[in-house]
């Protein structure tokens, strides 16, 4: 891209914020519930390697290489919230089966929400896929959600789909929908993909790393192994995600969200402030998600969890060997088919990676 600046928020065409669109619009439609994410990483795969980028795939994470590997390290992950088929019609929200309960100490933000957002399913349509393959098996709504106090876990009732196997993963019905100079569907965290996807179409040559069962709280251990197989340390690693705010003032306060530190510990702070100057530099507002949750306590009864994210994790399981910063978009409706983002977020995002980084 050309290296004159302009400290101004950024317009659509200066990201090709249509394209981007293009992008967006066929991830949503392809499923990728946590812990079933295989078809998905060929989606993925198949548009990486269109572009020409060296594409390896392992356990849990797929990554891609330009010709600066070295360059910059970015990070999504890939599986977006849905149900599982755990019995003769019964279906359990899938980041939370029993598989996963020795992960769920009651400090993470999904936790957290489960209880708020357990009656935000009704009517919602839903479709099952074959584990492996992605192929399509069928239609159903649900007709009540509930959580179970005996299994800590989202229970749902659907009107269809009794005929599926355990094991069978079951995605939301989505599309994207624009309105109101905002982006809406279930974003988390297909829209920090189709970001990655972009800036390798733009001429990004440094390394991604897309990772499967974030939600379930596993994927920092297959980024971990990545980086442990390749023998690499970075304090240059950026985590791409969205950050959920509870209403459209707090989400529309900055255009992007960064963190010092999470329940975990601190991040690489001079990485952090390069991506301040950055902002500073191109007029992009931002804000610390850290501090934010930190001003908000002082008047809680229940203080909020400084959430436990998949850098976090990361650095205190490599002993700060690998660090970096995150980078989230500010979205309301967290974990719904109508997480929301404004499009000025978004640009923003696009704007600040490829003037620094492509």
């Amino acid at each position: 891209m050309s290296t004159l600046v302009k400290a101004r928020p950024p317009k659509l065409a200066d990201v090709d914020f249509d394209g981007f669109l293009d992008t967006l619009r066929g991830l949503i439609r392809e499923p990728s519930v946590v812990g079933t994410e295989d078809s998905f990483f060929r989606v993925i795969r198949r548009e990486l390697e269109e572009v020409g980028a060296r594409v390896s795939y392992y356990q849990g994470v797929l990554t891609a290489q330009g010709s600066k590997p070295d360059q910059l390290y970015l990070s999504a992950h890939c599986d977006r919230h849905g149900l599982l088929c755990t019995g003769a019609n019964e279906f359990q929200y899938a980041a939370f089966i029993a598989g996963n309960s020795c992960d769920l100490t009651g400090e993470s933000v999904s936790e957290q929400m489960m209880h708020s957002i357990g009656d935000r399913f009704f009517g919602q349509r839903v479709q099952a896929h074959l584990p492996y393959t992605g192929t399509y098996q069928g239609q159903a709504k649900i007709t009540r959600s509930y959580v179970c106090p005996h299994r800590r876990n989202l229970i749902f009732e659907l009107d269809g789909l009794e005929f599926l196997q355990p094991g069978t993963p079951i995605s939301f019905l989505d599309r994207l929908r624009i309105e109101d100079d905002c982006l809406s569907a279930q974003l988390d965290n297909v829209l920090s993909v189709a970001i990655i996807l972009h800036l390798f179409r733009h001429g990004f040559q440094g390394t991604a790393l897309f990772t499967a069962q974030e939600e379930a709280g596993r994927s920092w251990r297959y980024a971990l192994s990545w980086f442990q197989r390749q023998q690499i340390e970075t304090d240059r690693l950026i985590v791409l995600d969205t950050s959920p705010y509870p209403s459209r003032a707090d989400a529309d306060a900055q255009d992007i969200v960064l963190r010092r530190k999470d329940a975990n510990g601190a991040f690489c702070a001079s990485f952090t402030k390069e991506l301040v100057d950055h902002c500073d530099r191109l007029g992009i507002r931002h804000s610390f998600k850290d501090a934010y949750v930190e001003t908000q306590n002082l008047t809680r009864a229940k203080p909020l969890s400084l959430g436990r994210t998949e850098l976090g994790r990361l650095v205190t399981a490599s002993g700060g060997k690998i660090n970096g910063a995150t980078l989230q978009i500010p979205t309301t409706g967290y974990h719904t088919t109508s997480e929301t983002a404004a499009i000025r977020s978004v640009t923003s995002t696009l704007w600040l990676l490829m003037n620094a980084y492509v």
